[in-house]
């Protein structure tokens, strides 16, 4: 009972919806076919013209005075419904389609009455044949005319061709001429056959409207679809671009409009960790947060994968920035998605117009590289454009297309910084650092092109290229001196990554153990495959793998325990950085103690006095390296360097030489 009960509910409302929707098609039809009414005016001027023209014409051939009467009626219905046709939009809301169409109804039959009555009163009082004639075409001609015209509204058209034409029928019949009769026959039989005419025009032109209204509406649907995501039902791109199209052509040249540019920090981990399914559900609390905490106005828009732009009126640059603080706060608060509490971290950018930008696409651009400062900057911040970030940009565009050529004409150089045995001062191993020596804007250093090569991908072929050239020269040194290369994160996950390394030893015919790969921390932070399989490929061919700049990044024994390290370089911060003291002191007694455990170098960065140096041999480092042995030298001074140590071996261990 109640399942059928439920059903019959169900196909109830399902009934009672589907005649809404016919009725809300008919009303829309109907306001269209009421529009057309009104669609030429100058059709009821030619016709008002032309009647009352006649009427004026009857009156003064036949000098009947109730002609001039009709002629004045006529001429008064003519005016006021020309006047109410110029008066009354159809476009506006205000007057309702009942309204329009009354007053139009009422003017139509007033005007076919008296039109109709002025032609039967000249049959009726035996006015001139030629008077009855103009009067009674006039007349049929215009009923017949109106009921094609009119057609969208049978009731309007009918009803004129009636007014107009049954007069002059009554006349007719009741006169006692056979050829009145006959005329008055056929006029009666021609107001129904007209009238399935006209019922047959507006049939079809309902039916047109209708299937033009309904391809509007899909038209109209499937425009939103197109402007919509799917995911968070938020504006597209195409959607945002429509959006800042149509209010850049309607806003004042003095509005300022805020363009937020918002990318969530790491949602790649919640993806891989949580599932797509999860993913998606933090995309769409974001999305509904993002609409919660917008300005009215604002359009909000998944611009694609986890990024969000806010676009918004603001008064002024401190309205913007509220609004921006708002939404990062409103993003940074704990999200609770099937029982797990979620930190959804984010970078924001933000460009104002006119401020920052002439038009929409400078505006997105100016926004966009607010974003990669704050992303760059550490990220979870928010940054506003400044014209000094446009000018960075210009320099890094330029030092890529610059390092570019500078890599196919050689125009890069390896130099070599030695690591020693703190205990017996030998050379144990040599850094390899590159060099730019621009020939027109002199020694580039390295802080300014190795980071514009990383966010561009070129330190995938430097990286490749520093390789070969340092395995190339260390191939001629002595066997026991290894030589050890920085590696890049994008070029450890570069496909192909380890058979360059084995190419680079193969031609330098260089021995495997006699390379050193320096890692910072900062590759471990996204538990990626090919690392792992990177780093087992190349230690099981010998390749011996340190960890650089230890302690300066996301610290954790967990991977040097993982990954078979043989050395750790303690960052040059805590030897002779401002921070240096008794807790760098400690740290560094603390890391070497570990490394001797585990059997592993410690190099201790940064060396650049005797004290340093007995400080971190004290404290159980092993190797060292700094200005105080030597700066970073080319090949051939390495090289000289290195004859000189073996020709002269030092009689004391560094340490006593320091005392």
């Amino acid at each position: 009972m109640g399942s059928s009960r439920n059903q019959c509910i169900f196909k109830s409302s399902k009934l009672l919806q589907g005649r809404h929707e016919e009725d809300a098609v008919d009303q829309k039809v109907r306001r269209t076919l009421v529009t057309t009414l009104y669609a030429s005016p100058l059709s009821l001027v030619v016709g008002a013209i032309t009647t009352v023209g006649a009427a004026a014409v009857a009156a003064w051939v036949s000098e009947m005075s109730a002609l001039w009467v009709a002629a004045v009626i006529l001429a008064s219905v003519a005016a006021v419904r020309i006047i109410a046709a110029l008066g009354l939009s159809p476009d506006a809301e205000d007057n309702s389609t009942t309204m329009l169409e009354l007053v139009y109804e009422i003017g139509a039959f007033s005007f076919a009455l008296a039109l109709g009555s002025t032609a039967a009163y000249t049959i009726v009082f035996d006015a001139p044949s030629q008077i009855q004639v103009l009067m009674v075409a006039n007349a049929l001609g215009y009923g017949i005319g109106v009921s094609a015209r009119n057609a969208g509204r049978p009731t309007i058209a009918i009803g004129q061709l009636t007014f107009s034409c049954l007069p002059i029928a009554i006349a007719c019949l009741l006169s006692s001429q056979v050829g009145l009769i006959t005329l008055g026959l056929t006029i009666i039989l021609l107001i129904p056959a007209q009238s399935v005419i006209s019922r047959n025009i507006f049939g079809i032109l309902r039916s047109f409207i209708a299937s033009a209204n309904a391809n509007a509406d899909l038209a109209q649907e499937m425009q939103e679809l197109a402007r919509s995501d799917v995911v968070t039902g938020l504006a597209n791109r195409a959607g945002l671009n429509h959006a800042v199209t149509e209010t850049m052509t309607k806003i004042d040249a003095d509005t300022n409009l805020a363009l937020i540019w918002i990318d969530l920090d790491r949602f790649k981990e919640v993806n891989d960790l949580l599932g797509h399914p999860v993913g998606d559900k933090v995309l769409k609390g974001v999305a509904e947060r993002l609409v919660e905490v917008s300005p009215e106005g604002s359009t909000v828009a998944r611009f694609g994968g986890d990024e969000f732009i806010v676009f918004c009126p603001v008064a002024d640059l401190k309205h913007a920035e509220l609004i921006a603080s708002e939404i990062h706060c409103e993003i940074m608060c704990p999200m609770r998605l099937d029982g797990e509490l979620l930190e959804i971290r984010a970078s924001l950018g933000v460009a104002i117009l006119p401020d920052n930008a002439e038009d929409a696409d400078q505006l997105m651009q100016r926004a966009d590289l607010a974003l990669y400062h704050a992303k760059v900057g550490g990220r979870s911040q928010t940054c506003f454009y400044d014209p000094s970030m446009s000018r960075d940009l210009v320099r890094r565009r330029e030092i890529e297309a610059e390092l570019r050529t500078a890599i196919q004409r050689d125009e890069l150089s390896i130099f070599f910084q030695p690591i020693v045995d703190l205990e017996t001062g030998r050379i144990k191993c040599f850094e390899a650092l590159v060099r730019w020596f621009h020939p027109e804007k002199g020694e580039l250093r390295p802080d300014e092109f190795i980071p514009v090569a990383e966010e561009t991908g070129v330190i995938v072929t430097l990286g490749n290229w520093i390789t070969v050239q340092a395995a190339r020269i260390a191939a001629s040194w002595p066997e026991d001196v290894r030589v050890a290369v920085n590696l890049s994160p994008l070029q450890i996950r570069a496909p192909g990554a380890a058979l360059g390394i084995k190419n680079a030893l193969r031609e330098a015919g260089l021995d495997p153990h006699r390379l050193e790969l320096e890692v910072t921390e900062s590759l471990f932070i996204d538990d990626n495959h090919s690392t792992s399989a990177f780093i087992e490929e190349l230690s099981a061919l010998g390749v011996r793998f340190a960890l650089d700049d230890f302690g300066t990044g996301y610290s954790s024994l967990g991977y040097i325990n993982s990954y078979p390290f043989s050395k750790i370089k303690v960052d040059r911060s805590f030897v002779s950085g401002a921070q240096a003291g008794q807790k760098s002191e400690a740290i560094i007694q603390a890391v070497a103690k570990m490394g001797n455990t585990l059997g592993m170098d410690i190099v201790a960065e940064g060396l650049e006095t005797p004290e340093q140096v007995k400080a971190v041999r004290k404290a159980g480092c092993n190797l060292g390296q700094g200005y105080h042995f030597s700066r970073a030298v080319p090949d051939y001074l390495a090289a000289m360097l290195l004859a000189q140590e073996r020709e002269h071996e030092p009689k004391q261990a560094i340490g006593r030489a320091s005392a």
